[in-house]
């Protein structure tokens, strides 16, 4: 499947922005599962390329001069090949083993972890986890914040795709399962979630698994990833700092659609 992809962000504020930073993780990279056909940022300035310490493309973007405003954008073509269950990499996965604030395992979601997948680490126990925590934690937007963690949203009952991915990775981490997280985009023929997603991977057999809970889906055929993480800090796709400003207003718009599809227009 071809996906055709269009991101793009504004922030406005109040006051003048003396100096501000962000972090932009928008550019997918070539996989086993994903060829980047095209890609481009729009961005208020030229901004070199870099990859993190987790192999995500990543651009900062710095404006010294005061602004009220800034746009982003994020626009281009990747092919998913729908057939790939799994993706291998060289670097070690044993990092993503360890929790994070966002990410700590509290007593109740080992204990929820070893009971839903009956201490079995396999893709089999990792898939009925998936079902039970879809099942626990209802998709409700609005019900959490950026900050909230696995073990607030877990005790809530309800939360987004960060939520579910982030008390995932607790679970799995919980049973010694690397996981990590994962952002990027979702087609979806419904209205009801985002274009704009999370999901989690766990390290299986030697490759990486994807498992979204939000959607209780085991194949990533509709996923295209943008950037991996330990929890949402590592991996949102847009993250930055200020100076003044004030009240700050985001407005993102995102759509995902397939490739033919945007042909026939």
């Amino acid at each position: 499947m071809r996906l055709s992809i269009s991101h793009d962000t504004t922030y406005r504020y109040d006051d003048q922005v003396r100096a501000s930073i962000q972090y932009l993780r928008l550019t997918p990279h070539d996989s086993e599962r994903q060829q980047v056909l095209s890609w481009q940022l729009d961005l208020p300035r030229p901004v070199h390329a870099q990859l993190d310490p987790y192999g995500n493309i990543l651009h900062v973007l710095t404006l010294d001069e005061p602004h009220e405003s800034i746009v982003i954008g994020a626009r281009g073509q990747v092919e998913i090949d729908e057939t790939c269950e799994a993706e291998h990499e060289r670097q070690s996965a044993l990092p993503f083993l360890r929790f994070t604030r966002l990410t700590q395992a509290d007593d109740a979601l080992r204990a929820f972890a070893a009971q839903q997948s009956k201490a079995r680490t396999d893709r089999t126990g990792l898939i009925d986890l998936m079902h039970a925590l879809n099942e626990h934690i209802a998709y409700q937007p609005g019900s959490t914040e950026v900050d909230t963690s696995a073990a607030e949203a877990f005790a809530g009952r309800r939360g987004v795709c960060q939520d579910h991915t982030h008390a995932f990775l607790a679970c799995a981490r919980s049973l010694g399962v690397p996981a990590r997280y994962v952002s990027g985009y979702l087609f979806n023929d419904g209205a009801e979630h985002l274009a704009s997603h999370a999901w989690a991977e766990a390290w299986l057999d030697d490759a990486w698994y994807s498992f979204d809970v939000t959607n209780c889906l085991a194949l990533p055929q509709r996923h295209l990833k943008l950037a991996v993480g330990l929890d949402y800090l590592d991996a949102c796709p847009v993250r930055g700092m200020r100076r003044g400003g004030g009240c700050e207003q985001m407005h993102a718009q995102v759509q995902v659609a397939p490739l033919l599809q945007v042909r026939q227009q």
